[in-house]
């Protein structure tokens, strides 16, 4: 494995066809789990610098720890707030806000660090400019080193990850389980990040069968859904899930909006009566009594914090990989 930005990565490991590759990296987290100092060599004299252009605190901390699970020093450096103002543009005239070019920065970090990993996030302003996926792209082009994709403008691939090792641990069924996707309100517009990537995903798992269900004129971009089933109907959706994922999104079509926040669309145990006694998932942070009830939040079937500590095992899985190829 070479960089780590999106499902298709995991092909250029050893593992075979996708699904397999992904099953294969999801044992390999899950071996971590019962023993996190397996490979607590593997990373020795080894540096993962970790940049990050916005906040974080789950993705951070389970990549930190699990750089030093594998005996890697992690160094974290905040873009923004202790650093100079980065531009991405080609052949940019320097003259406002930013003061340092990737294509200067990136080969330092490239000397500095054995892998670079990257948090970047949308503008919400211009969908061809996101969806370009142009900062990421830099450091790739400029480094020399493996990237690892800490979250980018349309995809979050060690949540994703986390989320596939949390459910194949959490189902036991010799059959395919059906997996929700569901949209929930917000006060504010978010990315499509967690929800592109958690389709992608899955879809390309194909262990699962996954429905997507929104509001009308909340679709995502078919690059990512394509093979999923969706529906504008919850209800619909949620009869007979094993699993419920629950995440807010703003438009894709009209980029970056807010259409409504319907309360209705929230998760409530009357809710899922509707599933078969369906595990709730979600990515967290998480708005309580906007996007979650309180109530399916602190209940039996709320897997949120198995969820966010799996974050931890995805991601030494990944750099794992990463160190026995570079």
């Amino acid at each position: 494995m070479k960089n780590f930005v999106s499902v298709h990565d995991v092909l250029t490991s050893s593992f075979g066809g996708v699904g397999e590759a992904i099953d294969a990296l999801v044992q390999k987290a899950l071996a971590y789990k019962a023993s996190p100092f397996a490979d607590k060599t593997l990373g020795t004299n080894k540096r993962i610098g970790c940049l990050f252009l916005n906040p974080s605190m789950r993705t951070r901390l389970s990549t930190q720890i699990a750089a030093q699970n594998l005996g890697m020093e992690a160094i974290i450096f905040n873009v923004g707030n202790e650093g100079w103002m980065l531009e991405f543009e080609e052949e940019a005239i320097m003259s406002g806000t930013t003061v340092e070019h990737v294509k200067d920065a990136a080969p330092i970090f490239g000397k500095y660090f054995d892998i670079l990993a990257i948090r970047t996030f949308p503008s919400l302003k211009n969908r061809e400019d996101d969806y370009s996926e142009l900062y990421i792209k830099q450091f790739i082009k400029y480094a020399g080193i493996p990237v690892v994709s800490l979250e980018s403008a349309t995809l979050h691939p060690l949540q994703s990850l986390t989320d596939i090792i949390t459910i194949t641990e959490s189902f036991k069924e010799e059959r395919k389980p059906k997996i929700v996707l569901t949209w929930a309100p917000h006060v504010k517009p978010l990315p499509q990040c967690v929800a592109n990537s958690f389709s992608q995903w899955v879809n390309a798992w194909g262990k699962a069968d996954l429905v997507i269900t929104h509001p009308e004129d909340y679709e995502l971009s078919e690059e990512f859904t394509k093979g999923a089933a969706i529906t504008h109907n919850q209800d619909e959706a949620l009869k007979d899930a094993d699993f419920v994922y629950v995440k807010n999104w703003s438009t894709f079509n009209d980029y970056g909006k807010i259409y409504e926040s319907d309360p209705r669309w929230m998760l409530t145990n009357k809710k899922l009566d509707l599933s078969n006694n369906a595990k709730v998932m979600h990515c967290l942070p998480v708005r309580r009594n906007v996007e979650l009830s309180d109530e399916v939040l602190d209940g039996s079937n709320s897997i949120v914090t198995l969820e966010a500590s799996n974050r931890v095992w995805a991601a030494q899985a990944v750099l794992s990989e990463i160190l026995r190829t570079c």
